[in-house]
């Protein structure tokens, strides 16, 4: 049996916690041949990563992650901080030689995501972007309706991912406001696992027809109550075509008043509709056009052990999984690719290819009408 791959973790908030969750999960979920050993943890300061280390169960701490990504006894660097430290820390791993799993997005802008998924298409290591949504079950459920032609021709797609978090205008300014620390706004924040999702389903987006808006222009700092403004979007919709040609369109929004995490997606066939809602996410509904005059009907399809991945956790259908066990389902997929030799599934060329949809929507809001995917310009 292999030896236990050997993680640091690089950032200990909300998602370094739910990644530690998952590497001290996937062992006992999967099996052995999954079994991660958590052996650094970096942080800002080194009393902060000590506290860290100790409450999520790695066994070293240390303030500096050049420190991590240089330690000899490190085999995957992962990495779960701000946005507009991802490009830096994640060249450092790839050129230490070491197979990197970093959150989204994958960079700032397009110039460092070209420079990153350059630089690790070089590298020899596996890469891995953190799209976890696409694990689930249900979606997975989803594309195989759709690869297996149970909707007829698709015909149209309609994707959202809406939420709340910065819905009140007295809601704190933070450096996900900023452009220089996040880059876009929820274009960033949530538009990127909408396209990732798409791109899951039906396939690369071809061209946009994109509109951005912030809405609370400014924001009061925390400490000081001192105005700012807010440098990126709060709404971001485009009209999508893909390379395909079907249509569609995105809404994504972090002013959505009452939604909490509403990724969401309807696919339209000749031959029937489905519709998932990630919270709702043990569900999918199917509607198939051939059901007999009067028994047509959107069905509920419950999450279950005969649905990818699913019985790994729970042998009963309908009892649900949540959304840390798709961080294990996602950390299982990058040791089996660092063990298979084969490219991670979403990997950082696929980061650089949501990146560049974002900025084709950007791109496409500021000049007005259409823009090709392929035409962005850095």
């Amino acid at each position: 049996m292999a030896a236990a791959l050997r993680a640091g973790l690089i950032g200990s908030g909300f998602m370094g916690r739910a990644h530690a969750i998952a590497m001290h999960s996937v062992g006992p979920t999967f099996g052995a041949e999954y079994q991660i050993e958590c052996v650094l943890l970096a942080d800002t300061s080194p009393a902060s990563a000590q506290r860290a280390a100790e409450s999520l169960g790695f066994a070293r701490s240390t303030g500096d992650w050049r420190e991590l990504v240089a330690d000899p006894h490190i085999d995957l660097v992962d990495i779960c901080t701000p946005n507009h430290l991802h490009a830096e820390m994640a060249l450092a791993a790839l050129i230490a030689g070491k197979h990197v799993y970093c959150e989204k997005p994958l960079a700032l802008d397009l110039a460092q995501s070209i420079a990153l998924a350059e630089a690790a298409e070089r590298s020899g290591v596996r890469h891995a972007i953190g799209f976890n949504y696409i694990c689930n079950p249900m979606v997975q459920v989803a594309r195989q309706i759709i690869q297996a032609g149970e909707l007829g021709e698709i015909v149209a797609f309609h994707g959202r991912y809406i939420e709340d978090y910065m819905g009140d205008p007295r809601a704190p300014y933070t450096w996900r406001c900023q452009r220089r620390l996040a880059g876009s706004g929820a274009l960033a924040d949530l538009g990127s696992h909408l396209i990732n999702m798409t791109h899951f389903l039906l396939g690369p987006v071809a061209r946009v027809c994109g509109t951005v808006k912030t809405v609370h222009r400014q924001r009061a700092e925390p400490v000081s109550g001192a105005q700012r403004p807010v440098e990126n979007d709060d709404m971001a919709w485009a009209l999508v075509e893909l390379a395909s040609g079907v249509g569609g369109t995105f809404d994504v929004s972090r002013i959505a008043t009452g939604f909490k995490c509403g990724l969401a997606m309807q696919v339209h066939g000749t031959r029937g509709t489905l519709t998932f809602d990630q919270e709702r996410m043990n569900e999918l509904r199917l509607y198939r056009a051939d059901d007999a005059e009067g028994r047509r009907g959107f069905r509920t399809i419950l999450a279950g052990p005969e649905h990818p991945d699913y019985a790994a956790f729970c042998p009963a259908p309908g009892h649900g999984l949540g959304i840390n066990d798709l961080k294990v389902i996602e950390i299982r997929n990058v040791v089996r690719a660092i063990r298979t030799g084969e490219q991670a599934v979403p990997d950082f060329a696929e980061g650089l290819r949501v990146q560049r949809v974002m900025t084709a929507i950007e791109q496409s809001a500021a000049q007005g009408g259409w823009l090709r995917v392929d035409e962005v310009t850095v």
